[in-house]
């Protein structure tokens, strides 16, 4: 496929706006945190689930501390429990000794998000594992759709709706056949502006839970990756808690490079989210309280997914009070910290700003300010270059560029310089820019610094050129 027809595919309004929402949280639930699992059976019986303080602004201020901007309830999980009084089942809250069974967790959440500002999102397990209809095909299909339909129009607005590929056995001994098609027309009905992630056509998985990410996240890929992720093989992990082991697939590792999509004919815009959770499991359990991800282990996750061309998903699991545990919480209010001292002292504003010719409207002074506006170069030509100078030497920490994603992703290979002695120094190379491309380059003292577009599609779209310096982190 020529360039000229890859830069064709675009995001709509709804990934552009999930896609700058960055870093958001995944909230895991249910009758699991009293049991002690990590997959429920369906055979819970709903008198376990009692949180004796549950507080939704507790989890909102912690997630807000993090730097984080949204928030995704799991709803209902593979055992069938519902945190809202579903209409179409038992199996929920309204049967259980939570605030005298007249509790709703669903409603305390989406308006705790909506008073704090935060988007609220919903997962909804496709694999029920408490419900007999399981199996039968459009009977249990009409009770899905019910659920959902329930949640997507009871909750005020959604940004998210999350489905994984799980596909067990009923008790029937049948697995179900999803009607993906009539899920996502209930969506894009009841809530036209959420994104559906994973096993949907809006955000993809990255291919492990365990936080890593490619060097090269591409955004354009082939239509037919949408399918990959519509089976349990590939989206679910076992009991086991193995998912943080799990390597990413080698064949996976380039998915839209101009080579990869040379023979493709039918491409989709399918950014990629990056989901893992704060400790071991994804439910919470008590033997796992002195086993939160290390600082340093998040601040690496949050600068490869959120700094390269990808979203965070991270997942903090309420303790039986219905609270976050306090390691939880600590750790948060840590990551947030950090982000806030490394990315809020952008040095590049202070500099004189050079470039290659500019088409009138798109100068190059657009990429020092983080509004509308990018910079497009006039000349159809390679290499683009983009010079920053300060009146004297400045230590540098990080580099974020971004690129103008409305206008599809283009740039293929870029590098980074400062001057030594009569020429230039390579500090930093990549492939992708994408939305965001952080590039640490610790401690680099210098006057002046070179971006270099070694190839791109077509003439590249740069919006934003960010420097920052440390405000004592390391």
């Amino acid at each position: 496929m020529r360039d000229e027809q890859l830069i064709q595919v675009v995001p709509s309004p709804r990934q552009i706006a999930l896609q700058q929402m960055a870093f958001y949280a995944f909230v895991h639930f249910t009758v699991n945190t009293f049991t002690d699992r990590e997959w429920g059976d369906g055979s819970e019986d709903p008198s376990v689930f009692n949180p004796s303080g549950l507080d939704a602004g507790q989890w909102v201020r912690s997630i807000q501390a993090a730097g984080m901007k949204g928030l995704i309830l799991t709803c209902k999980h593979h055992d069938g429990f519902c945190l809202w009084p579903s209409r179409y089942t038992d199996h929920t809250v309204a049967a259980s000794p939570f605030r005298g069974g007249r509790g709703d967790v669903v409603r305390e959440v989406s308006e705790a998000c909506a008073r704090a500002g935060l988007q609220f999102g919903v997962y909804l397990s496709p694999w029920d594992r408490h419900d007999s209809r399981y199996g039968t095909g459009k009977a249990y299909d009409d009770y899905f759709v019910s659920q959902l339909t329930e949640l997507l129009s009871g909750y005020g607005p959604i940004r998210s709706v999350w489905f994984d590929g799980a596909c067990g056995e009923g008790a029937n001994g049948k697995k179900q056949c999803y009607d993906w098609p009539r899920y996502y027309e209930t969506i894009r009905r009841l809530q036209p502006e959420a994104c559906i992630h994973v096993c949907g056509p809006d955000i993809r998985w990255c291919g492990n839970e365990a936080g890593q990410t490619r060097t090269s996240e591409w955004s354009v890929v082939p239509r037919r990756t949408m399918d990959t992720e519509k089976i349990a093989s590939l989206s679910q992990q076992t009991e086991d808690e193995a998912f943080r082991l799990r390597p990413i697939r080698a064949q996976d590792q380039d998915l839209g490079s101009r080579e990869i999509l040379a023979e493709e004919t039918d491409l989709v815009w399918y950014p990629a989210e990056v989901n893992t959770s704060i400790r071991p499991g994804w439910f919470w359990h008590e033997a796992e309280n002195d086993q939160v991800r290390p600082l340093s282990e998040l601040i690496e996750i949050y600068e490869k997914s959120v700094g390269g061309n990808a979203t965070f998903l991270l997942n903090i699991p309420p303790d039986r009070r219905g609270l976050f545990h306090e390691a939880d919480v600590k750790r948060l209010r840590e990551l947030g910290e950090y982000i806030r001292r490394c990315y809020t002292d952008n040095l590049a504003p202070e500099a004189r700003i050079e470039a290659d010719p500019a088409e009138p409207g798109h100068e190059a002074g657009n990429m020092l300010r983080k509004e509308d506006g990018y910079y497009l170069p006039r000349a159809v030509r390679e290499p683009v270059r983009v010079t920053l100078t300060w009146p004297a030497a400045r230590t540098i920490d990080r580099i974020v560029l971004r690129e103008e994603i409305s206008q599809s992703q283009r740039v293929e290979r870029f590098h980074l310089e400062i001057p030594d002695g009569e020429g230039w120094k390579k500090i930093a190379q990549g492939t992708v820019i994408g939305y965001q491309r952080i590039i640490p380059v610790r401690g680099l003292r210098t006057a002046c610094l070179r971006l270099t577009i070694d190839d791109a599609r077509v003439r590249p779209t740069i919006a934003f050129f960010g420097v920052y310096q440390d405000s004592g982190c390391s």
